[in-house]
């Protein structure tokens, strides 16, 4: 017996009736199973070493180029989640594997200058652009040089089903769904205070009263609340009172920070420099990268959905580099 199969057996033998089993995991192209981890193991590795992931350390979490060093990226955001699932997987005794696989590899498909970003790329292009089901076909299409990832189709379902309106087919699926909205809420508040935009203090009472009066203590009460209202169910909830104490705080965040005029002020020259290099690319598709031609030749993808991969897959930095050598004259040397 190989040491993957004593892991899979470990799961029949210690996973919770409604956890998700490596052993009947599929892939779109059967391969040869790992001898050491399982496939749920080897998708999580797989995400951690691809390009994307280490792009996503020069995204933007919610400030555009923040010049502090201790404000969020896409990248943070992606390990706070992952944090937050595997601490609710562990203790409902699901499969951590799974969650983490999910949880690294959920923002793959977001796009410089965070939603700002995702909002230019989707009113341009007629397709339709959204960041989830980018993330998809970063892990199925784009890495690897056309190939994928090959991961299995549970990990595939976490990471399109991890939106707000999602409905994931795995308990895995839905901790990092949930995760998503506890990590963000409260490392957002967390970059709001530190910016000046908001105070511990300033937030509704009604709020904090039930959740907590520091990220600490909110973090703390909502794992525990979906721990012990999912504890041996087979679904991922959280009591009534608790469920609109966050809903509300979710949406005083939209009123007060990720609307508000002034983080987002740089919004609109992020969104015209992206339709920038849209219209560019549009116009010149034989300047995109090698890979992404043979996407068009090859794949028969269309012009369009090639240029938003190109764009969706830079990063704050490299977008502001490639705007300013194509469209800002350079001095003479």
């Amino acid at each position: 017996m190989t040491i993957r199969e004593e892991l899979e057996q470990r799961e029949v033998e210690t996973l919770s009736p409604y956890a998700s089993l490596a052993k009947n995991s599929v892939r779109d192209r059967e391969e040869t199973p790992c001898d050491v981890r399982t496939a749920y193991q080897r998708d999580r590795d797989r995400i951690l070493h691809c390009k994307s992931f280490r792009r996503l350390k020069h995204k933007t979490q919610v400030f555009l180029a923040p010049e502090g060093d201790h404000y969020r990226t896409r990248l943070t955001h992606t390990l706070e989640v992952a944090q937050i699932a595997r601490t609710i997987a562990r203790a409902l005794r699901l499969n951590e594997d799974l969650t983490e696989a999910i949880a690294l590899g959920h923002d793959l498909g977001h796009t410089p200058f965070g939603h700002a970003g995702e909002d230019a790329l989707n009113s341009l292009c007629s397709e339709g652009f959204s960041h989830y089901r980018q993330s998809v076909r970063v892990v199925e299409v784009l890495e690897k040089k056309g190939r994928g990832l090959n991961l299995t189709k549970e990990v595939r379902d976490g990471i399109l089903n991890h939106r707000t309106s999602g409905k994931p087919a795995t308990l895995e699926g839905q901790i990092v769904r949930l995760s998503d909205k506890i990590a963000y809420i409260n490392h957002d508040i967390d970059d709001a205070i530190r910016a000046g935009l908001m105070t511990e203090e300033s937030l509704p009472s009604e709020m904090t009263d039930v959740l907590g009066h520091s990220v600490r203590e909110r973090l703390n009460t909502l794992i525990h609340d979906v721990i012990h209202n999912s504890m041996n169910r087979p679904s991922i909830i959280m009591s009534s009172d608790m469920e609109r104490a966050m809903k509300s705080l979710r949406v005083y965040m939209f009123e007060n920070l990720y609307l508000n005029p002034l983080p987002k002020r740089e919004d609109h020259k992020a969104k015209s420099m992206l339709a920038d290099l849209f219209h560019y690319y549009m116009d010149n598709p034989q300047e995109l990268p090698e890979e992404y031609q043979v996407m068009m030749a090859l794949r028969g993808e269309s012009t369009e959905r090639v240029v938003c991969d190109y764009i969706a897959g830079m990063t704050d930095i490299y977008a502001i580099g490639l705007f300013e050598e194509l469209f800002v004259p350079q001095a003479w040397k």
